[in-house]
């Protein structure tokens, strides 16, 4: 991994209102984030220059103690951890903010979900196995691991991402697949394979999304794609085609209620 710099900081307050369907609130313990996926759209929703973005961590080093103290006084509600960057992000190994936050809500018992690339998030079973209410959802947005490193080249490999999943659903955990956003590189005919393998892996619900292309992000994704130039042809010929994603999405829920697996559109 390239070097990035961390920042030590204090933050103000620890849970934020969230206006993403099924939160009440979101819990970002890091601003940034070390897994560098060139589709990330945080820099345009934070307003951040995208040349920065990956550059730097912010690790919010109270915010344990500042959830704690809100935790008394909120009124109980769905807490999205994370939702603008990834709290099991490599840098967590050593700060372990995302799991001394999940010992405070576990302490009033708040509704979680939880949506990681990592499988970082196993360490934490523990834990996240006492939560009444307990959702972990694993991004995967193909199942290509060349092409997976050619856009998130620092996050988990793909096959550890399905076994995270197998291994959450072994302990009870609620699993979950945010299949998104589609790579173009996925076939029709790939689909029944692809459900197939995220049944094995327990998963019990997929949310699906398309590539949103918010203004930098397509030229950040092709100079990622500089180094394997069929992908980039496919990604040229398909990324903003709705025909495609209109396609895959159709074969998506034919297979998945062939297989009485659960399937929703993410927005």
């Amino acid at each position: 991994m390239k070097y990035m710099e961390i920042k030590e900081t204090k933050c103000k307050t620890a849970l934020s209102k969230s206006n993403l369907p099924g939160l009440t609130y979101s819990l970002n313990p890091y601003k940034g984030c070390q897994h560098k996926c060139a589709y990330c759209y945080v820099p345009n929703v934070l307003r951040i220059n995208r040349d920065q973005w990956g550059k730097y961590i912010e690790i919010k080093t109270n915010i344990p103690t500042v959830l704690s103290k809100e935790l008394k006084k909120k009124k109980s509600g769905i807490v999205g951890i994370s939702t603008v960057t990834d709290p099991y992000q490599p840098v967590e190994k050593k700060y372990r903010l995302t799991r001394y936050c999940l010992e405070q809500l576990l302490k009033y018992d708040f509704p979680i979900c939880i949506q990681t690339k990592s499988s970082i998030v196993t360490r934490d079973i523990d834990i996240i196995s006492k939560f009444t209410k307990a959702e972990v959802m694993i991004s995967i947005s193909t199942f290509s691991d060349d092409i997976r490193k050619l856009l998130e080249p620092y996050s988990s490999t793909i096959n550890d991402r399905l076994k995270t999943l197998k291994i959450l659903s072994q302990n009870s955990i609620q699993t979950n697949v945010f299949l998104g956003p589609i790579y173009p590189t996925i076939k029709k005919q790939d689909i029944p394979n692809i459900i197939d393998k995220l049944i094995e892996s327990g998963v019990e619900e997929i949310m699906i999304d398309k590539f949103n292309l918010k203004p930098g992000i397509y030229n950040n994704i092709t100079k990622s794609l500089q180094k394997n130039l069929e992908v980039y042809r496919i990604f040229n010929e398909k990324i903003e085609n709705n025909d495609y994603y209109n396609e895959i999405r159709k074969t998506l829920f034919e297979i998945c209620n062939s297989r009485n697996m659960e399937v929703v559109d993410a927005f």
